[in-house]
């Protein structure tokens, strides 16, 4: 297996990896497919990727947005405060990450690319550059919540979701590298909401 990021290549095998240098793990090669950071131009794919993952994993909370919003929200807030990279397969957009300074915004991939380790790699281009991530998910999103714990972060506090715009219960999540723990409350993500 290689392992490629745009603008940094290495090839190494997959055993490899969790030993090598945080910039070294980037950009794996899955197949034909290339992680590499967003662009301006990239937005409109994304907001199709969320748009396709969230609806099928959350079929009741679908609609809420249109898809003009949801290009609005990529262009205008996420570009703007976060760093994005994408799993591309050729030219088709599978996945993306979005993360800024301790926080993972968004982390989602076409529902029939799962499984394929698309979101392991887009994680460890957010844990590569960072000293401790947290994240919210949804209490009932059990398959976010096994991929986050499977990757080291460990459940700091579950809420009812008053503050969330779908106002659905979730869980905050925290990783720390090599499992260190900070036992005090972390804030609260920055409102990004829309």
């Amino acid at each position: 297996m290689r392992f490629v990021v745009a603008l940094h290549s290495v090839a190494v095998p997959e055993a490899g990896v969790a030993a090598m240098a945080p910039d070294a793990q980037l950009g794996r090669f899955l197949g034909n497919g290339m992680l590499r950071q967003l662009a301006i131009d990239d937005m409109d794919s994304a907001a199709v990727v969320l748009r396709m993952s969230f609806d099928e994993a959350f079929p009741d909370l679908a609609g809420r947005h249109t898809p003009d919003e949801d290009r609005w929200f990529f262009r205008e807030r996420m570009f703007a405060t976060c760093w994005l990279w994408g799993y591309f397969d050729g030219k088709e957009l599978l996945g993306f990450i979005a993360f800024r300074e301790g926080w993972i915004d968004q982390l989602y991939v076409l529902p029939l690319s799962q499984g394929r380790g698309i979101g392991t790699a887009l994680l460890l281009v957010a844990q590569s550059r960072s000293g401790h991530l947290s994240l919210w998910t949804f209490l009932r999103n059990k398959n976010a919540r096994r991929f986050y714990e499977k990757h080291g972060f460990v459940l700091v506090q579950e809420t009812d979701g008053a503050r969330n715009e779908e106002k659905e219960p979730d869980a905050m999540y925290s990783w720390r590298p090599n499992g260190a723990r900070k036992t005090e409350a972390l804030p609260g993500p920055a409102d990004l909401n829309r």
